[in-house]
This record gives C-alpha cells, structure tokens and sequence, in this order.
C-alpha cells in the first residue's frame, strides 16, 4: 500500500498551518524563479544510444583536466610510488612507471563511495585522505596523489551529502570537511564552513520548544517554493534539515536562527564557478538517485538464475538518474537523454526555472529514503516519520504528488515513449539511489563514453545483522550491468554473498576484472566495511540511519577506516606479528595501471605479478 501524500521524521510537531508560517531568508533563497529562457536554450540533449557522448561542457572539464591537471598528478603519485618501493626494496615494472608518467597513457580513474549514511560518508572520507597528496602521512605511506589524478567522485545516499558539501565548501581536506576548518577560512567574504554539525539531530536539535520551532521553520523554508507552483514533498523538508548540517553559513551556534539562509539558494550548477572547478582541481563529481516508476515497479525483469538479487524496495531495471554541475539525466538505454542542472524544474523551452537544484535538494533525492517505511498505514503510523506526512497532508493540497520521493517535473515527459516508462508522467519520483540495490554507485563509472578503466570502491553498505558489508551492492551492481549490457561492461564477480564470506572478501581489499585478457569493463579495487582492522574493537559497524553522529563518534570511525584503507591483506611477519601489508601501495598502483598495461599488451612482471596473485578474485 502507497500513500500519495506520505511521511516525516518528525512526531508531536504542532499543527500550526504552513499556509500562515512567516516566509523566512531561506524560504526566499529556496523558491525557485520562472524567467524567459536565453535564446537557442534546449531543455533536452540526446546522449544517442549505439555510441553515447557526453555532455559538451561534462567533455570540455574532463579533457582540460586531462591536459593540464592529470599529467602533473600521475608523476607526483609516481615519484611517491618509487620511494616506497625504494624504501622496500622492490623495483617497479617498467610498464608501471611508464604508465604513469605518460599523459597517451595515464588511466581514467573513477572513485566510488557508497551510501550508508554518516558512517559511509566518514568511511569514504578516510579512504580519500589515504588518497589525498595533501596529507603527508598518505604520500610516505605511498598513496597519497591518487586522488589528485582521479577523473571522476560518485555518490549516493550519505556519500551525495558529502560530495555535495566537499565540493560547495571548495574541496578542503577531508578532516576539514568532517571536523571544520582551522581558522584559515574566518576571513573569507564567502559565508563560513563549519563541518559537520553531526552532533545536532536532523530534526531535534535543542530542547522541546527549540525543536518545535526549527520544525517549523523547516516547514516555513519550502512554503515560498509551494507557494511558486511547485510541488513539495518530505525530500524538501529533508533538503532543508540536510543543508543545516552541511552546507555553507550554519554554524553550532545559529542552527536553531531563522534568520540564516542556512545553505538555501546554493545550487549545484552554481558550483561550476567555485575556483576549485574553474581550475579543474577536482574529480568531476556525480550524485546518483533511483526512481520510482509505476510501469517497471509491478515486475522485476533482471535475470536471477546466478542467484538472488540484493533485497530492494524497487527492481534494478527501473531507471538510474545522475546529477552533475551541467546535467541531469541518464545513459540508461530506456532514456539516454539530459536537461542543463541550472534549468531543472522548466517547463518548456521558453519559460525556464532557475533556482531548483539546491544542492541540499540533490543530496536529499539522493538519500530519499521514506519510501520503505510506506509500505501500509500500520508501519508508516508506527514510524516517527508519521508526524509530519499528516500535517502535510492536512495543510498542502497536492492532488497525486507521493511525499515519500522526490518530486521533479520530467524534463523527458514525452521522449522516448517506446522505452522510457515515465515519459508519459508529470513528475519524475527520485529516491535513494541504492534504493535498487546498487549502494555503490558505480553506474556513472560504466558510462563506455567516459572510458574509465579503473574505479576505486569505497563499500561501507550495512548488509548484515552486524551492519559490516557483505558484498551486496557489488553483486547488484553486476547484475543491473548485465540487464543493459550494450551500454554497461561490468567485471566478473562473485554472485553469492557466500563466496564474499568464504573467501574474507569484504575483510580486506581485492581486485575485480583482473584475471582477464579483454578490457572491456574496468578493473575494481575493492576496499569494503567487512570487519575491524588487524583485530581491533569495532566501531565502524553503524546501521546508516543514524540521526545523531558527535565529533568523538566521527574520529573514532575516520580513524579505524583510515586503518582500513591502509592495511591491505594483512601479514604476518618474521616475528609471528600480525601487520599491514608493507607492499599493499606498491599492489594498489598495480592495479590502477593494470589496464593500461593490458592496452598496451604488456606482460605483467615483478612485484606486480605477486601482487595481482594475491589480491585479484578469481
């Protein structure tokens, strides 16, 4: 059973009526502005099907990354490798240190963080700083320069939050991100990045009274954007309670003031002006939600016979949708179409909107997980997010508007209405997008137009009664791959949890699309949430929807994931010690050339060759 205006986080809120509520600065900032669209402006770019392209300005950030960004990263990262292999002892095949040091052939690199809430976004989080130039622990260590020479950051549920708030707070540190800035930052006329206020609940965050009336203000924030003739659902009112603890301008000490803006009116297409992007400085970073879409809901068309699907509220086959700071759409072969981010929500080529990709909107879709807890009246009466669907539902008239998902006006109503199950539909209904299984975004990474041949995974997904990872998402992946392989190549895996148990695969790091002679799908380093390092109490072991995540809470489980990260297949040594793999940075940069090497119809050798022995799956 589905309720068509549905659900909230929230109980025994008042039922004052939206429609009296003060329009506040943020609700100002938040509504979305109807004016005549610039001339020659087309709402919807064909991405074609047999051979698909990317989107002209998506095209023009990657190459200019690649000729004036990339080749300086792969040389500092492999000046760090050579010193580590130095420091150990080993030489470095030749096709490695060539790979890395010539821009025909440096790898596309693409960086996939899972969802899981806060404990997700940390647990990525750790894993770039272990990537990160920037930290001179990760560049003695061996890896540190990675993520400078990545092209490409996807994320989804807890990890759109955080891509979303590195890239607006102009891609700081990640312990800056997490913890806030050092002070260098109290000068800027920019409104200032405080971190992560974790330590606030997303929707009680003082006493009573003070929640009460932050509630209500979150509510006051869309009415300007109902008011304006858009519809307005849990994913806004979540957009807003997000933004509060993410974005730009809030601090500990004004969360609960009306009067702050509170990240309202920063958009994702506005990024594109940050100068952390007009110098090409970062991955291209792409947030992915799932969908809702009645003609593929009713049956699941995905093959079972390797065993069953990762459990979902909707089937693999519905359709994928990814933002970027240009576009918005999907290469989905039941679409493949885009609309420009800045004009989401137009309704024609002539009157565009402006103003309705706020960010907090986009990690909000993304993370719109409310639709599980409305599967009948008795589970959604009995969830604390039954407070707030009923004043909505009492105060907002939206006849057929689904509060439980995001609700974006279909920039594709009328494409492709052989293929496209919501081409007929007013609105398009985004939810969490590991709603279908697929918890790591990898998706975006298959795009055969964007060409990446290998993609770092960062799998912290809670898919046990222990919430560590069992390789649920990697086994989804796989199979929504194969559903659409004329668009997707995914690498051979493992397609029972069983075999991820019995052979530690989600306790250590290992390699996936290594044991093959062909490059037609990337190669995965797999770094996954399985269990606590080198026996250590474990505290990265989160559900996901935790409300609440204090600054001791959020160091204990960087550190642990940096640990993580670092450690490799553990070892034992001369001493009977249980250690870090010495050799895993000398192993990770084995594979991240590895299919280049493959291209370039290299043999593998040296120290690669027992690298790959030990941490290819096969």
């Amino acid at each position: 059973m589905r309720h068509s205006a549905t659900i909230s986080f929230c109980i025994g809120l008042g039922l004052l009526s939206l429609h009296v509520l003060a329009e506040s600065v943020a609700s100002k900032a938040f509504t979305p502005k109807l004016s005549r669209c610039p001339p020659g402006t087309a709402l919807v770019r064909s991405t074609g099907t047999t051979k698909q392209t990317l989107g002209p300005d998506e095209e023009r950030y990657i190459s200019t990354r690649k000729r004036q960004v990339l080749p300086a990263a792969w040389t500092s990262y492999l000046h760090s490798i050579e010193s580590k292999a130095k420091a150990l002892g080993v030489v470095l095949p030749e096709y490695v240190s060539h790979v890395l040091s010539s821009p025909n052939l440096n790898p596309t690199l693409g960086l996939a963080i899972s969802g899981g809430g806060y404990k997700a976004a940390t647990f990525g989080a750790a894993h770039l700083t272990m990537l990160d130039a920037r930290n001179e622990t990760s560049v003695k260590f061996g890896t540190g320069g990675l993520l400078q020479a990545a092209s490409y950051m996807t994320g989804l549920s807890g990890s759109a939050w955080f891509l979303t708030s590195l890239a607006q707070a102009n891609f700081p540190t990640f312990e800056e991100l997490i913890f806030g800035p050092s002070g260098r930052e109290r000068h800027s006329k920019e409104p200032l990045y405080s971190g992560w206020l974790g330590q606030f609940d997303y929707f009680q965050p003082g006493n009573a009274n003070q929640s009460l009336e932050y509630r209500n203000s979150l509510l006051s924030d869309v009415m300007g954007k109902f008011n304006a003739g858009f519809p307005v659902t849990l994913i806004d009112i979540w957009a807003r309670a997000l933004s509060r603890h993410f974005a730009n301008g809030t601090t500990p000490k004004n969360i609960l003031d009306e009067d702050v803006p509170h990240g309202a009116g920063i958009t994702l297409s506005s990024l594109s002006s940050l100068p952390v992007f007009q110098e090409h400085a970062i991955p291209f970073p792409i947030v992915v939600a799932a969908s809702i879409t009645k003609k593929l809901n009713a049956s699941n068309f995905f093959n079972q016979s390797d065993g069953p699907p990762a459990p979902s509220v909707v089937p693999l086959s519905n359709p994928l949708y990814e933002f970027n700071i240009f576009e918005t759409g999907s290469y989905d072969p039941m679409l493949t179409a885009f609309t420009p981010t800045k004009f989401l929500g137009s309704p024609n080529d002539s009157i565009c909107v402006t103003g309705f990709d706020q960010i907090g909107y986009v990690a909000s879709c993304s993370a719109g997980i409310f639709s599980i807890f409305n599967d009948s009246a008795g589970s959604l009466e009995a969830n604390p997010i039954g407070g707030l669907f009923l004043q909505m539902n009492a105060t907002l008239s939206q006849p057929g508007i689904e509060l439980d998902a995001g609700a974006l006006p279909n920039p594709f109503f009328g494409h492709a209405k052989e293929m496209f199950p919501d081409s007929d539909e007013k609105f398009l209904r985004l939810i969490d997008g590991g709603e279908g299984g697929e918890v790591t975004p990898y998706q975006p990474l298959l795009v055969k137009a964007r060409g990446v041949d290998t993609i770092f995974a960062m799998d912290s997904q809670a898919d046990n009664e222990i919430s560590f990872t069992d390789g649920l998402s990697v086994i989804a992946s796989q199979q929504r791959a194969s559903l659409f392989s004329s668009a997707y190549s995914f690498p051979r895996v493992p397609t029972s949890v069983e075999t991820f148990k019995s052979e530690g695969l989600t306790k250590h790091a290992t390699f996936f699309g290594c044991d093959t002679t062909t490059s037609d799908a990337p190669v995965i380093i797999y770094s996954a949430n399985g269990a606590p390092p080198l026996g250590q109490p474990p505290v990265t072991n989160l559900s996901g929807i935790e409300t609440v995540f204090p600054p001791d809470q959020a160091r204990a489980i960087f550190d642990q994931s940096f640990d993580i990260a670092t450690q490799g297949i553990p070892i034992t040594n001369v001493h009977g010690e249980v250690e870090k793999d010495p050799e895993w940075p000398i192993c990770l940069a084995c594979a991240v050339t590895d299919r280049m090497r493959l291209k370039a119809k290299a043999e593998r050798s040296g120290i690669c060759a027992t690298c790959m022995a030990r941490y290819c799956w096969s």
